[in-house]
């Protein structure tokens, strides 16, 4: 959530549908495409922490924490880079479960030697890295939610620096180096970098139906269901006017939004179809592409 100092866009309210909101929304596992599989496997498990959870049929590598899947991986060894500039992934937010959970990850990330970044985004306090593939990532914790401030139907955030010695305060004395990320780990959000912030809004907010949760950001936008400081950020800071990225390129495959059981999930496909938005099958619900080609698979939790 660094903020490159880049114009406002002026963003008039969205009208509001009637159709069913997505409600109970969680965010599910995150694809990658990589081009070494055994280089980003002891990234996600040696660096950030992650648990191998094995490989499927499909080749899909899968990796979590608890019995939670945080990110599949999918080797292509010939896939190429992103081109800068395009629509795409900006970051995974991985969330941990408390401040003790994000010290022992920032206490390996200083003793491998691992440049990272950091800030308190008063709602959270948040370290952040690439991965072999220069795909973003970031770990953070939240402050309690009764903490945050709402006005007017947004939530107050912020870039402040980090006190990284003071997350250190809260090791846990007895924590190995290598401890993996605690059961409770999960995705918190996916930020992307998209063309232009009206269209993403009239996709995630009109169409999609989820809640803007500000809009003060220069050159981004933040949205969630259910009260949540954001599931999804899109911002536009290197991204302006851009389209989608070569299908072959290293990076977002696809991220996953859970809902509670398929009734929301029918109801979510009813409201996408009513704006005549393309839905194909997917397993436990249904795929959808926003605007730039990044594509969402709406699924029901379990």
């Amino acid at each position: 959530m660094t903020t490159p100092p880049v114009d406002t866009l002026d963003l008039a309210p969205a009208a509001t549908s009637t159709a069913a909101r997505p409600a109970g929304l969680a965010m599910g596992a995150v694809r990658l495409r990589v081009r070494d599989m055994a280089r980003s496997v002891a990234f996600y498990t040696q660096t950030i922490g992650l648990t191998l959870f094995g490989r499927g049929m499909e080749g899909i590598v899968r990796l979590g924490a608890g019995q939670c899947v945080i990110v599949e991986l999918e080797e292509a060894p010939d896939a190429r880079p992103r081109p800068r500039g395009s629509a795409g992934l900006f970051h995974v937010a991985i969330l941990v479960p408390d401040r003790p959970a994000l010290a022992v990850v920032l206490r390996r990330l200083v003793a491998l030697g691992v440049r990272l970044g950091a800030s308190d985004h008063i709602v959270s306090e948040a370290l952040y890295l690439d991965d072999p593939d220069g795909n973003g990532i970031e770990i953070y914790r939240d402050r309690p939610a009764d903490s945050w401030t709402w006005a007017n139907g947004t939530v107050e955030m912020a870039t402040h620096p980090l006190d990284l010695r003071d997350v250190l305060t809260d090791l846990p004395a007895d924590a190995p180096l290598e401890a993996p990320m605690p059961a409770g780990t999960r995705v918190g959000h996916v930020h992307l970098q998209v063309g232009d912030l009206a269209q993403a809004r009239r996709f995630y907010v009109d169409t999609l139906g989820l809640d803007v949760t500000t809009d003060r950001y220069p050159g981004a936008l933040f949205v969630s269901a259910d009260g949540y400081h954001h599931h999804l950020g899109l911002n536009v800071w290197q991204s302006r006017g851009a389209g989608a990225a070569p299908a072959d390129s290293i990076g977002l495959v696809h991220f996953d939004l859970e809902l509670p059981d398929m009734a929301a999930v029918e109801a979510l496909r009813a409201r996408l179809l009513a704006a005549n938005e393309s839905v194909a099958p997917a397993e436990g619900g249904f795929a959808v592409a926003d605007p730039w080609g990044m594509r969402l698979h709406i699924r029901a939790r379990g």
